[in-house]
């Protein structure tokens, strides 16, 4: 077969990108491997952890927070429901890709691509049969996979990644997460709400490393009222099976005597590596560093027709990232002008409370030497936060110290997650502090507090 543009890979980007292509009168085929489409967002990452982390946070509600509000309940796990509820998330977002394809007229070429030329995909079925198709275009979209940790053997049993962290099949008494990341912390939530004795270990003094310091201390606070137990500065030195479970041998970052821990689940969530195994990148001379595929600000490889996005490239590594990336490339094929602002790309951890932040850290700033202005705000003063007894957590808006303009929001607290496009797109168009603070916003809400924030940018919060 030939076509206009042929996409390795049918995550996020990739079958973003396949569908606006489509949509511009090019001739798609997707290359995928696995036995439904979404790549590993939709199949073993974000939609089935957030349908858990939804699930688990009803039960942990139900279970502690009902009764303030009147509401008397003895709510009872049954976890393999709870699972079922996730599988049939994961089903229905799926089967709605595979659908799209289908009204977009895209072909999916079943099994594992490799790039055999510039304009060349050789497609290997799982039956070992292959297959060689034309492209004007060549788009890798692979994703990545779990970063190992050296002399962890991951077995998704007792030492699992977070693959086998959303179907264990039992709520395990002490789960050790080793990485105090967004995944980690956020997998880490959902067995915590369910009765399991959490501890992180991470080998940096801090949670959340990248983010907001500030943000990180005082959501460390929160999740260690919650139960989580933190060992920072430390570092997994040996994971050895003992029984049903693992025995931990943990030491600290700058050396020192090590401690043992025991679990009865091991998670290693120390990061994500750009997936290229197989695609004989090496063979067409495609040009990679530190693991990821080097792309110009087109997308576009060394090697002339082959083009690059999401997680095997630079930038966060984040979904939402790679289907702007997978529209923006889409458009450029067809001779339209489309871009990506790296600049306004929010980040949320779907913990309870959220965490949600856009731009700039108060550390990013002071970096690059850029003067600016902080305003803050607690929920605990928001009128609607108390009314739901979601008082934790603040809203944090930096401008610059010139120009009012905004350059990061960063939010702790009850729909953070919702809350960040506000700030997103006042962004996008330069706005300022100002023009937020300014910005009529309803009463009784929870974004309240982050026209608050911006008020306190220039002093003048109302209600704190």
């Amino acid at each position: 077969m030939s076509y206009d543009l042929i996409v390795i890979g049918a995550g996020p980007g990739g079958y973003v990108c396949a569908i606006r292509a489509a949509q511009l009168g090019m001739k798609v085929g997707v290359v995928e491997k696995r036995e439904a489409l979404g790549g590993t967002c939709l199949n073993i990452g974000c939609i089935p952890s957030k349908a858990l982390l939804h699930a688990s946070e009803m039960f942990a509600e139900a279970a502690h927070g009902f009764e303030h509000l009147g509401v008397m309940v003895e709510p009872k796990l049954d976890l393999s429901r709870m699972m079922k509820h996730k599988d049939e998330t994961v089903a229905a977002n799926v089967n709605g890709v595979a659908f799209l394809f289908k009204k977009n007229k895209i072909d999916w070429l079943k099994g594992e691509g490799r790039i055999a030329a510039a304009g060349q995909v050789i497609v290997r079925q799982a039956d070992g049969a292959a297959t060689t198709h034309e492209a004007k275009h060549i788009v890798i979209a692979t994703g990545s996979d779990v970063a190992r940790l050296p002399g962890v053997e991951i077995d998704e049993k007792v030492v699992v990644s977070s693959t086998g962290a959303l179907v264990l099949p039992a709520v395990p008494k002490k789960l050790l997460v080793v990485g105090a990341g967004v995944i980690g912390l956020e997998l880490g939530s959902v067995w915590r709400r369910l009765g399991a004795e959490v501890t992180v270990v991470e080998f940096l003094d801090r949670i959340l490393p990248g983010m907001d310091g500030e943000v990180a201390k005082q959501f460390q606070r929160i999740l260690e009222k919650q139960g989580f137990k933190f060992l920072l500065g430390h570092k997994v030195a040996k994971v050895e099976r003992a029984g049903a479970g693992a025995r931990v041998s943990v030491e600290p970052a700058a050396g020192g005597e090590a401690k043992t821990l025991d679990a009865d689940v091991v998670l290693v969530a120390i990061g994500r590596r750009a997936y290229t195994a197989g695609l004989g990148l090496e063979a067409v001379g495609v040009a990679m560093e530190r693991g990821q595929i080097v792309i110009d600000d087109h997308f576009a490889t060394n090697v002339k027709g082959v083009y690059a996005l999401g997680d095997a490239v630079r930038g966060p590594m984040l979904a939402h990232k790679a289907e702007d990336e997978g529209v923006a490339l889409a458009e450029m094929l067809a001779g339209q002008k489309s871009h990506v602002n790296y600049d306004v790309i929010p980040g949320v951890v779907y913990t309870s409370p959220e965490v949600a932040v856009v731009g700039k850290s108060e550390e990013d700033l002071k970096a690059a030497g850029i003067a600016y202005t902080s305003g803050k705000f607690p929920f605990l003063a928001n009128g609607r936060a108390r009314a739901m007894r979601q008082t934790e957590g603040f809203v944090k808006v930096l401008a610059d110290a010139k120009t009012d303009r905004v350059l990061g929001v960063h939010i702790v607290g009850f729909g953070a997650g919702e809350m960040i496009h506000e700030a997103a797109v006042l962004m996008e168009f330069g706005g300022s502090a100002e023009d937020l603070a300014r910005t009529c916003h309803a009463h009784p809400t929870m974004s309240e507090a982050i026209k608050e924030a911006a008020m306190a940018v220039a002093k003048r919060a109302i209600h704190a």
